[in-house]
């Protein structure tokens, strides 16, 4: 798995720099234009995404990945109700970048 860590302004993957709007984009339009598996689920009442991430990739470092799929932007507390959609496979959505 690569290693991913973020900051304000930029992302590093697999020892690349890239702006959090490139890769948010990237993952959205891979997303949108089913280049990449993913399930459809509805934000329950106390849920975040970080602890989605936790769930399903084994961290919760990974939330970004399914706010910059479900293009909700990069905040951790979405409201309930919100349809997110959650990529499948970590590594499909990492090899795109």
């Amino acid at each position: 798995m690569a290693t991913v860590s973020r900051n304000n302004y930029s992302m590093i993957v697999l020892n690349k720099f890239y702006s959090t709007s490139y890769i948010s984009t990237k993952i959205y339009n891979a997303v949108k234009n089913d280049l990449v598996g993913y399930e459809v689920a509805n934000l329950q009442e106390g849920q975040r995404l970080d602890q989605i991430s936790g769930q399903i990739y084994g961290s919760s470092d990974y939330w970004w990945v399914i706010s910059a799929a479900s293009g909700i932007g990069w905040g951790l507390q979405v409201p309930a109700g919100t349809v997110i959609k959650i990529p499948s496979n970590l590594d499909e959505v990492l090899s795109i970048l």
